[in-house]
C-alpha cells in the first residue's frame, strides 16, 4: 500500500470463500498488474482449493503458486489451454457479488478516503459487517 493514493485510483483486490464471504484483501494502485497481488492474497490457500480467477491473474508464477499449495487452478486464460472447466468458472460470480455488496457502503462506492490505510479500513469494515450479516442469518 505504501507509495499511492486510495480514492479512484485504487484497485481492490478479494479472496472469497464458497459462501463468497472475503478471506483476503488487498489494494494496489488501479494502472498496477493484477498479480503483485496472488502471492499475498493466495499464500495460505486450503489444501485441495480450487482457485477460480479472471484473465488478469493468468501467469504461469501464479499457477505456480496454487499448485505448490495442492490447489487447483481454474483461471480463465489467453492463449495456452491447460486444464480448465468453464462449469467451475461460473462460481467466479462470488466474488463479483461480494464486491457489489461492498459497493452498498458508500464511501466505499464513491472511493471518499484518498489514504490507502483509511479506504482498506472501510473496506475490512464493510467485509466485516458482510460476514456478521451471513452469521446472522445462520443462526
Amino acid at each position: 500500500m505504501a507509495g499511492h493514493r486510495g480514492g479512484l485510483t485504487s484497485k481492490i483486490h478479494a479472496v472469497v470463500d464458497a459462501f463468497g464471504l472475503p478471506i483476503g484483501l488487498s489494494l494496489s494502485e488501479g494502472q498496477a498488474y493484477n498479480g503483485h497481488q496472488a502471492a499475498p492474497l493466495q499464500s495460505n490457500l486450503p489444501e485441495n482449493a480450487i482457485v477460480l480467477a479472471d484473465r488478469a491473474y493468468d501467469a504461469d508464477i501464479i499457477r505456480d503458486l496454487i499448485t505448490s499449495q495442492q490447489a487447483f487452478p481454474n483461471i480463465l486464460q489467453r492463449r495456452r489451454c491447460p486444464p480448465f472447466s468453464k462449469y467451475l468458472y461460473k462460481m467466479r460470480n462470488l466474488v463479483e457479488r461480494f464486491f457489489n455488496k461492498i459497493k452498498h457502503f458508500r464511501a466505499i462506492a464513491t472511493r471518499y478516503e484518498n489514504d490507502p490505510r483509511d479506504y482498506m479500513a472501510g473496506v475490512k469494515l464493510a467485509s466485516a459487517r458482510i460476514w456478521i450479516k451471513f452469521n446472522e442469518s445462520a443462526t
